[in-house]
């Protein structure tokens, strides 16, 4: 293999696991039969940066400040595995000078694959605004669960963020997935990076696009030159 891949540079922390599990598929998606055919990565795996689900944090001045920082160190394309996180992808971009391969996006394009019209989305509130405008532009629409179900959803993802990964958090995730298919989805996609930690195609009854493995996939190819580089910021 050849020795001048990119390096990649990841904002991470959003949260620990969630990170944790990326970087560990990112690993295992690169063909290598030596350490040094892998990847180089650069990771900052800040959980510090301010809750994206809550409106006025610097959330952004902070991601904005570690992508300067991971250029810094040497990363030549930027990751994020947060959904959320997503909504800062300009000022991250415009902060650092580097492009972002954006997980948003692939995760859209594969739900398009499908041929789904109506797509469920299991989400922050900030993430589902960006699922409905990506989702949108690929001529799709977003199924979202009510108001006050959305609300148990973001209990359950606390909850999984505090690190319970058991059973009765998996059977939550299944019921949010079931209403979504119940109110029309033809497809699903894990719209919070932790809900594949306790979520996969075995427990749902349509399709689950993961956007975090989509991202480990899309970087090992960006990085090692099989797929072009993303777009870099004016």
């Amino acid at each position: 293999m050849s020795d001048s891949s990119l390096t990649l540079g990841v904002l991470g922390g959003m949260g620990p696991a969630a990170t944790v599990e990326f970087l560990a598929k990112l690993q295992a998606y690169t063909p290598a039969e030596k350490d040094q055919d892998h990847i180089r990565v650069i990771a900052d795996i800040n959980p510090k940066a301010p809750d994206r689900n809550v409106p006025g944090t610097n959330a952004g001045d902070v991601l904005a400040e570690m992508a300067g920082a991971l250029r810094g160190a040497g990363a030549e394309v930027l990751a994020m595995p947060c959904n959320t996180a997503h909504a800062h992808a300009d000022v991250i971009q415009r902060a650092s000078g580097l492009p972002l391969v954006d997980m948003i996006e692939l995760a859209a394009r594969a739900a398009g694959q499908t041929g789904a019209m109506r797509v469920g989305v299991l989400g922050t509130k900030g993430a589902l605004k960006l699922y409905r405008e990506y989702l949108a532009a690929h001529a799709m629409g977003l199924v979202a669960l009510p108001p006050e179900r959305q609300e148990a959803f973001m209990q359950t993802l606390y909850r999984i963020k505090a690190g319970d990964l058991g059973d009765a958090a998996t059977r939550e995730m299944q019921g949010y997935a079931e209403e979504l298919r119940k109110a029309g989805a033809e497809v699903l996609i894990a719209g919070c990076t932790e809900v594949p930690l306790v979520l996969d195609d075995r427990d749902v009854r349509l399709k689950l696009v993961d956007p975090g493995d989509l991202l480990a996939r899309q970087c090992v190819a960006v990085c090692l030159g099989w797929e072009p580089m993303p777009h870099a910021p004016a």
